[in-house]
Parts: structure tokens; C-alpha cells; sequence
């Protein structure tokens, strides 16, 4: 196999059974391209600057060749560990594949609050919850590899707890979780490698959304080549599916009703523009997050179909334009931040809010209270790979809303 999927692939049939045409590749990332161009110019990189742009699409059965932009991000910074708030009004994580998700997570709540949900989901019998429509697909563009992907080297076998020393079905290079990458004040966000293998077990949704919404999947995803090519020793076989495989096959089959593992297909699209190119010489493959000859920007552009479109400033994890002493009003709060969901998310009329309403729960609390979400996330916990993994403080989802 070539090192890389060739993007114009044969025609395939994705897990929901929409079909994947040829040059599926240039269709999402023309189309994720042609979007983010028609957007202003605030946000994005200029000069030497560069960043990641990720984007979230829906195919069709009417018009399976030619997906939609539902929601798009930019971004490659997160916030350190001592940065980190207990009031939830941070982005703590603006690569641009979070805040693609969370841009998404927007849409939803925004049309279900109007009582008009996107026309791509539908009731789920009378359980008074949401699921995709058939034969419609969810699809991710991001314009270069995903951090997390290229392992740091890991920790020899004796610093390793004993049910990690091995291989997981035949796959020595299952790549333990990591932290994204970044200088100074050590991160605690986990890589977006680790969190598309956490998608593909519990959907994008994520745990609020889980009350109402079953699980959405992603059908395939598609990343931009490198301008100067793989190296020798990467491909997507043996760095992405191959990895990503031995994760999923070392896990539980009894997952939970509406639950399961759904390994998306991955193609290769051409190189993007220039603003999304992080290589310097013979330097390795760069992933979301890495500086080399390029600066990366600070800012994350935000923007859903539904009407959203702001940028957040990746180091303060505000708004762009939040000055110092402004910093803690309410006005500075991006709309994607954990208190802002959870507002979105109270403030839906329907009945399964409306029985959480009643009681005074956290943040945490209620994402626990999604107890088939919550089992299923357990149970990829408890995998060889994920289980060096450090939980992030509970102070930071300690925080409520009214």
C-alpha cells in the first residue's frame, strides 16, 4: 500500500451506508476550503503566521458527492495547566478539531431551542430523543494531521504498568494517550488523536447532548497531504488505521443501547493553501500545535451554519478583543465554553431537561447523570492505552448555572 490513501480512492460505502465517491477528498476539502475563504478576514494568520482549520460536513442521499459545511474552526492553542478555570468560562482547548465539535455542538442546541432541529436529525421513536437521519453522514476535513498522531517516544517498559508492556493484538505501536503538545505551562488537554479515538466509541455529541441526541459518528475523515510528502517511516495505514484498529479491538463489545465502534474510513486531500502549511526543511511531519519557521496564530475562528461566527483568543481562551480588565465579564465568554453549552443545554424546552432542571446539579453532574454515555467512556478508560491517562481536575467541572 502507498504511503499515503490516494485521494482518488474507489468508490466506497461508508457505516451508514451512504455511498463515498471518487475524489470524496477534493469534494470535503474544496468544499471546507471554499468556506472558510468566504468568511472575513478576522482571525485568520497573517504574514508568517499559520494555523489548523478543521471542519464538520453532512452528505446527503439527494446529493451524496457534494457535502455541506455545517460548522468550522481554526486554532492549534490551548490553555496550560495553572490557566485552567473553575467557573467553566475558558476554552481551555482551541485546536481547530475542538472547536469544530463544539461549533457543531451550537448548531444543535440552537435549532432544537427554536423547535426547529437541523433536518438531518430526526425523533427517535417516542423516547422523546434525537438521532441522524438515514443515510445521512457526518465527515471531518482537517488540514493536517491530527496532533497525537506521530507518538512521542514512550516511557520504557519497566516505567509501564504491566498491562501495557505488551502489544494489543498484534499492534506494538498502539500509542499510549498523550497531552497536546505546547511550551512552557504544561497542558492537560488530551491529544485530538486520543479524542477522534474517543469519538469513535462515544460519538461528538458528547455527554450533555447524550440525554436528547443519540450518538453521532463520523462516516470518514480527511486530511490535507503534507507540501513536501510523508516521510518513509508514516502512512495513514500504519500511523492512523493501524493504531486506531488495535485501540478499538482492545475494547469491550457490551456497549450500551445506541452505542458502539464506529472507525472511521480516512482519505488523503490535496495540499491546502499556504496558511495551513507548518513545515520547515527537513524538519518530521508537523502536527496541530507545533512550532517551527512559521507562528502560529493565537486566534480560533468559530462558525456554525446556524448564525455563529466569533474568534477566540487560543492563550486566554476569551473572546478576541478582551482586555484586561474586562477579563472576567460575561461578555468575554465565547460561546463555546463549558458554561455557555450548559446554559444552551438547560434552557432547551424538553422533558428530559426539564427532570434535570429540578435538582441543583454541576456540570459534572449532569454529564455523569448520561449514564450509558458515561459507561461507554468508562469502559475505553479502562483500555491498555488510555490508562496513563490523567483525569483533569474536578474543580474545573465543579461549577453550575441557574
Amino acid at each position: 500500500m502507498s504511503s499515503m490513501l490516494a485521494a482518488s480512492s474507489p468508490a466506497a460505502t461508508s457505516r451508514e451506508g451512504a455511498v463515498v465517491p471518487p475524489l470524496w477528498a477534493e469534494a470535503t476539502s474544496s468544499a471546507a476550503l471554499r468556506h472558510y475563504r468566504s468568511l472575513p478576514k478576522k482571525g485568520k494568520p497573517q504574514g508568517r503566521e499559520s494555523t489548523v482549520l478543521a471542519a464538520v460536513l453532512l452528505s446527503t442521499p439527494q446529493d451524496p458527492h457534494c457535502p455541506t459545511v455545517l460548522s468550522l474552526g481554526t486554532g492549534t492553542k490551548c490553555l496550560g495547566a495553572s490557566r485552567l478555570s473553575a467557573r467553566g468560562d475558558l476554552v481551555h482547548d482551541a485546536h481547530a478539531e475542538v472547536i469544530a465539535r463544539r461549533a457543531l455542538l451550537r448548531l444543535v442546541y440552537s435549532g432544537i431551542g427554536r423547535g426547529a432541529p437541523p433536518e438531518w436529525l430526526v425523533a427517535s421513536g417516542d423516547s422523546g430523543r434525537w438521532r441522524l437521519r438515514d443515510g445521512h453522514c457526518l465527515h471531518l476535513y482537517i488540514t493536517q494531521l491530527p496532533c497525537g498522531v506521530l507518538p512521542v517516544p514512550p516511557p520504557s517498559q519497566s516505567e509501564l504498568p504491566r498491562e501495557q508492556r505488551n502489544s494489543v493484538n498484534g499492534c506494538s505501536d498502539i500509542g499510549l494517550v498523550q497531552r497536546k503538545p505546547g511550551r512552557g505551562d504544561t497542558t492537560l488537554s488530551m491529544s485530538c488523536f486520543d479524542k477522534i479515538t474517543r469519538w469513535s466509541i462515544v460519538g461528538i455529541q458528547g455527554a450533555l447532548l447524550s440525554h436528547i441526541l443519540e450518538p453521532l459518528y463520523l462516516s470518514t475523515i480527511t486530511i490535507g497531504q503534507l507540501p513536501d510528502g510523508a516521510s518513509e517511516e508514516f502512512s495513514i495505514e500504519n500511523n492512523i488505521e493501524k493504531v486506531l484498529d488495535a485501540r478499538l479491538s482492545s475494547l469491550s463489545s457490551k456497549f450500551p443501547p445506541s452505542f458502539k465502534m464506529q472507525k472511521p474510513m480516512f482519505f488523503e486531500a490535496p495540499v491546502p493553501p499556504t496558511e495551513f502549511q507548518q513545515i520547515s526543511g527537513d524538519e518530521a511531519p508537523l502536527t496541530c500545535g507545533v512550532t517551527f519557521v512559521t507562528y502560529l496564530t493565537r486566534y480560533s475562528i468559530c462558525w456554525n451554519e446556524s448564525g455563529l461566527h466569533e474568534v477566540v483568543l487560543g492563550t486566554t481562551g476569551r473572546k478576541q478583543g478582551t482586555s484586561s480588565k474586562a477579563a472576567c465579564l460575561p461578555s468575554t465568554e465565547s460561546l463555546l465554553c463549558k458554561r455557555r453549552l450548559l446554559e444552551a443545554f438547560m434552557s432547551l424546552e424538553h422533558p428530559l431537561v426539564a427532570q434535570l432542571k429540578s435538582e441543583d446539579l454541576s456540570y459534572r453532574a449532569l454529564k455523569d447523570m448520561s449514564h450509558e454515555y458515561h459507561h461507554s467512556l468508562e469502559l475505553l478508560r479502562k483500555a491498555p492505552f488510555f490508562g496513563c491517562w490523567r483525569a483533569k481536575p474536578t474543580f474545573v467541572d465543579a461549577f453550575a448555572v441557574s
